[in-house]
């Protein structure tokens, strides 16, 4: 298992970080306790979690993957030191938790202690912002017309920033995070962040976490390249495009127990014909290469210059092995002359 630095901290996490949003519907506590087993024999030292997991979220579910992976903890103390733990505070929207709230510096304070307590350990290594309080171009919101930044109140919204950082650079203090990071943020959110980090003395964001895959590129280079040259570690979340890479909705098929078949997913906005036709291209460069589709996707994604860590999930330890195994892969220059090829023809699958 390869390690790279988490940002300017001085954490070394391994180049695979194990997704649990599936524990508490998909997944149980004896599944997660399994896959936890797998990928530490594997050498993963690296977990993200949420206080909104497991998804789809829901207000009889919401918490449970936090208190999953505190059971575990619990269980085996002798790994937390050894082990880099994420979690995260869920933005508004959800009217069930903190009746539906922005992030704001007490509202992260409650998130914070509760996900503590759930997790039953005295500290989280990073706790990342999931969503920011503004409307992004995410979720399907980066196409043409879809997003309206002059909707946005800007002076607002850096006032929210401030709050926010006095609250995280409180819980630093007081040991409870070690560090923080941001998730689904732009280069605008980004930089200003790092902006009042400076001026108000506050640890800068060490990590973000994107959705990025061979179907949603949006964030390279522009993004990226903006988290290398600060040090920002950028770590792809869904690589696999909630499954599609893998080919097993092609065609409209719903296979039992898939992601797709719960109410709420469904495929969202990633159910296009582009996204299938892409992915029928990319079987056939991983089939030509002897490997599978998911292992192509996952394998092409952690050679992306500036990814540190790439968050895969699964629903079996089957699964769980062969993600892994796209880890130890290398592609060779012919097979990524071939995806740079379909990248041309379907620059955004979805």
């Amino acid at each position: 298992m390869k390690f790279n630095r988490l940002g300017q901290s001085q954490l070394n996490v391994s180049e695979v970080c194990l997704g649990t949003m599936t524990w508490g519907i998909q997944n149980t506590q004896a599944d997660a306790d399994e896959q936890l087993a797998v990928a530490i024999e594997a050498g993963v030292n690296f977990i993200d979690t949420a206080e909104m997991y497991p998804t789809p979220p829901n207000e009889a579910t919401y918490g449970d993957t936090e208190r999953i992976l505190g059971h575990w903890l619990n269980r085996h103390a002798h790994y937390r030191e050894q082990l880099v733990v994420m979690s995260k505070v869920a933005g508004s929207g959800l009217n069930y938790i903190r009746e539906g709230s922005q992030i704001s510096g007490t509202t992260l304070t409650q998130a914070l202690d509760a996900s503590l307590q759930r997790l039953q350990t005295d500290y989280i290594d990073v706790y990342q912002l999931h969503w920011p309080n503004r409307s992004t171009p995410h979720f399907g919101r980066h196409w043409p017309a879809k997003y309206q930044p002059q909707q946005t109140d800007t002076a607002a919204e850096i006032a929210g920033m401030r709050d926010i950082l006095n609250a995280l650079k409180s819980a630093i203090t007081a040991g409870k995070i070690r560090h923080w990071g941001l998730s689904d943020e732009t280069p605008w959110g980004i930089a200003t962040y790092l902006k009042l980090c400076e001026e108000m003395g506050v640890e800068r964001p060490v990590s973000i976490q994107n959705e990025f895959s061979l179907l949603h590129t949006k964030d390279w280079p522009y993004l990226i390249e903006q988290c290398m040259f600060e040090q920002v570690a950028y770590l792809p979340w869904s690589p696999l495009a909630t499954g599609i890479l893998t080919g097993k909705y092609i065609d409209g098929k719903r296979p039992s127990g898939s992601r797709w078949t719960y109410i709420q997913r469904q495929g969202l906005f990633r159910d296009r014909p582009a996204a299938h036709e892409a992915t029928k291209r990319y079987q056939q460069v991983a089939r030509h290469a002897g490997i599978t589709s998911a292992e192509l996707a996952l394998a092409w994604c952690k050679q992306v210059p500036g990814v540190s860590s790439t968050i895969i999930g699964a629903t079996n330890t089957q699964q769980l092995l062969q993600n892994l195994n796209a880890f130890n892969l290398q592609l060779d220059s012919a097979t990524l002359k071939q995806i740079d090829a379909i990248l041309h023809d379907y620059p955004a699958g979805f």
